[in-house]
């Protein structure tokens, strides 16, 4: 489970350190004076990559502003890139042809791993602001006994948003189980309200019924990642891994989602769950600081539930580690690149970008505390980890995500292929990725 522990001593030393190193470091451009009367830093300017969501860019820029105040001879040039398939294109294409960022931020856990590690990005393991981050945290983004990535972020849940609106004016309760949420579908149809916010035009959203299920799928079969990485246990083959799939057939077959699903947007799903023109919207708590943001007078009428399982007192969420800030190997500025991913991975850091982000669940840096004021429905989350209700994502626990996944939950959310199609179909596409990392058994 999640190490909450605090340690402000290993805190205060890398902060120290961090301060400490700053006079040390080199650069290319016009000297100036470092205020002190001491000798002069040079200025430097690197190149920073994240994702292009409102989320984290206003986040980013709150921890630039701040960084600034620290290292204010380091020039930060922000550069993005789209989440999903698009954007893991956009990383490997740049880390291909040499032309990445001098700090990127990316997926932790198997997709970390696809980016050939030891090509392609700093170790970090020895680095002293490494000591303030969780070890739960560390082993998502190691590769052969080797930590490439730092974070700053809070830990991503797997669910379902709620409209605790429409849920009060038709008398419903949260659902504990899968049937009694489609009983709930049923009834939110009955009323004339889509029950099932579809956003699959960002195609990456189609994942999360299948995704969020992993909870249950490791209460009913414990070992299925290791033998799912050693080959010996399948999608199709293991009937609580298909019942994933069977979900999202049988939230079409009810014909749950809005109508134009296809070509609704993440944004746009967002909007219509605040609105109230939706009940239901299977997505990860990243939305948290949007939904804050765009609609602060309504916040109070969302809620949030884990996925619920066909056993009641089975009842679980499925996590997310966050993504991790990454130094290219290639980068011309390694020391100004560590100074960053320092300051992001600090209490400091982390109290910049939630000032204008709100968390979306624990952080994984030690010493790092949600504010009081968070919206109900990340406090909503909370008892899960607090009585230990969790499990971490598959991608988490194996190595092996196949890139087109998204592409197959769109068909079986869409009817195209039933759940059998797409679980054997996924089996498919993660041959490739699982020879390519050279994994026993495939």
């Amino acid at each position: 489970m999640l190490n909450k522990g605090v340690k402000p001593l290993a805190a205060a030393t890398g902060l120290l350190l961090l301060a400490g190193s700053l006079a040390a470091c080199g650069g290319e451009n016009d000297a100036k004076s470092n205020g002190s009367g001491g000798e002069a830093t040079k200025e430097v300017k690197i190149s920073v990559l994240t994702g292009n969501s409102q989320d984290s860019v206003n986040g980013m820029n709150a921890m630039i502003e701040g960084f600034k105040k620290v290292a204010p001879h380091i020039t930060i040039e922000l550069e993005t890139r789209p989440d999903g398939s698009e954007g893991d294109n956009i990383v490997k294409t740049r880390l291909a042809t040499g032309d990445m960022a001098d700090v990127f931020f990316y997926n932790s856990g198997s997709l970390m791993q696809a980016l050939s590690p030891e090509k392609n990005l700093l170790d970090l393991t020895n680095e002293p602001f490494m000591e303030n981050i969780q070890d739960s945290f560390k082993q998502t983004v190691s590769y052969k006994g080797k930590v490439y990535g730092a974070s700053g972020g809070s830990v991503v849940a797997g669910g379902w948003y709620y409209n605790k609106k429409i849920y009060a004016d038709l008398g419903l309760s949260v659902p504990q189980t899968w049937d009694e949420l489609i009983d709930n579908n049923k009834k939110i149809k009955e009323a004339g309200i889509t029950p099932v916010i579809g956003t699959f035009k960002d195609s990456w959203t189609s994942q999360l019924v299948v995704l969020s299920d992993y909870y249950n799928v490791q209460a009913q079969v414990p070992n299925f990642a290791e033998d799912f990485t050693a080959h010996t246990a399948t999608n199709a083959n293991t009937p609580a891994m298909l019942r994933s799939f069977e979900k999202l057939q049988e939230l079409h077959e009810n014909d749950f989602f809005n109508k134009d699903f296809l070509a609704t947007t993440y944004d746009a799903g967002l909007k219509m769950l605040a609105e109230g023109q939706g009940a239901h919207y299977p997505m990860q708590s990243v939305g948290v600081p949007t939904l804050l943001q765009n609609f602060p007078d309504r916040i109070d009428d969302i809620g949030y539930f884990a996925q619920p399982g066909d056993d009641p007192a089975k009842n679980g969420l499925t996590v997310w580690m966050p993504g991790a800030g990454y130094i290219y190997k290639g980068s011309k500025h390694i020391e100004e690149a560590k100074q960053f991913l320092a300051y992001t991975a600090s209490v400091e850091g982390v109290q910049a970008a939630a000032a204008v982000s709100s968390p979306i669940g624990p952080y994984v840096v030690n010493g790092a505390k949600m504010p009081d004021d968070v919206p109900e429905l990340v406090k909503d989350m909370l008892p899960y980890f607090e009585k230990g209700q969790i499990a971490p994502a598959l991608e988490f626990l194996s190595p092996i995500k196949g890139p087109s996944l998204e592409q197959i939950t769109v068909e079986v959310g869409a009817g195209y292929k039933t759940a059998q199609e797409g679980a054997e179909a996924y089996d498919k596409d993660v041959e490739k990725q699982a020879k390519q990392l050279g994994l026993e058994g495939w």
